[in-house]
């Protein structure tokens, strides 16, 4: 429990019991609780989403949808204190820099933001807010509850599958302390939170797990290992995988296309 408690307080701004003394074995051992972390923002995500595109209406009070799916994304932001969106920013500035591999890693370092970080957090921004907008109201509670699981799976796949960039750093605690069984924990704990939801959500899983390989093999190739950046960044994108993938499923009928 103190593990889990350990992770939650780290990942998000939610504090049920503040930890004060932390340990990289803490650290490490919290990673196998990080997609039931990921629920517990997705249990966040999902309520006020419920409340925006069903509840509300369901009464006569029906918000501008383009108002509704703004006070998600800004959400995911606030519950999170930005954790993974500084480390999505730094991740695409030193990646796409150009330079050598010392050098994309003291970039990713550096704490002030450059254009290429801007740029890619706004167009993230852009398309999920776009494909939140496209999404019919009735799945997006689903929607919503299971992305943040699945992100947080990604990560424990770049902490356990892949080899750490740095000599040290906050992330490399993660890496070194998280233990044999926690890939395994965590494995199972995503399918039992994921796969009740029904086929769009499974196959979610799987096009976001798949993707979370390729992107952490992609920076391993690049940088020679992940850091604690690139764990936010593969958040990030797993996320907006996740839901354009049950946009495209939750949104297509096969029965129309056989009868077509």
């Amino acid at each position: 429990m103190r593990s889990f408690l350990i992770g939650l307080q780290f990942l998000t701004r939610i504090s049920i019991v503040r930890q004060d003394n932390w340990t990289e074995e803490d650290f490490g051992r919290s990673v196998r609780w990080f997609p039931l972390i990921g629920a517990v923002l997705g249990l966040c995500y999902g309520l006020v989403s419920a409340l925006l595109f069903l509840i509300l209406p369901f009464y006569g009070v029906s918000l501008p949808i383009h108002i509704c799916t703004s006070c998600l994304l800004v959400l995911t932001i606030l519950l999170t204190g930005g954790l993974f969106c500084d480390g999505f920013m730094d991740s695409m500035d030193g990646i796409f820099s150009g330079r050598s591999r010392d050098r994309m890693l003291e970039i990713m370092k550096d704490s002030r933001v450059g254009s290429n970080g801007v740029m890619a957090f706004t167009a993230l921004l852009l398309m999920e807010w776009s494909i939140l907008l496209d999404m019919e109201p009735g799945i997006i509670p689903m929607a919503m509850f299971v992305m943040p699981v699945i992100s947080r799976f990604a990560v424990v796949l770049a902490i356990t599958c892949f080899p750490y960039a740095r000599p040290q750093g906050m992330g490399k605690a993660f890496a070194m302390h998280a233990g044999r069984n926690a890939l395994a924990v965590a494995a199972v704990s995503t399918l039992i939170l994921v796969v009740p939801w029904g086929v769009p959500a499974i196959i979610a899983l799987l096009a976001g797990g798949l993707f979370a390989l390729y992107f952490n093999r992609y920076v391993t190739r690049i940088l020679g290992g992940t850091t604690g950046d690139t764990y936010g960044a593969v958040a990030m994108l797993t996320e907006l995988v996740v839901l354009l993938t049950i946009l495209l499923v939750g949104n297509f009928s096969w029965k129309s296309f056989v009868l077509q």
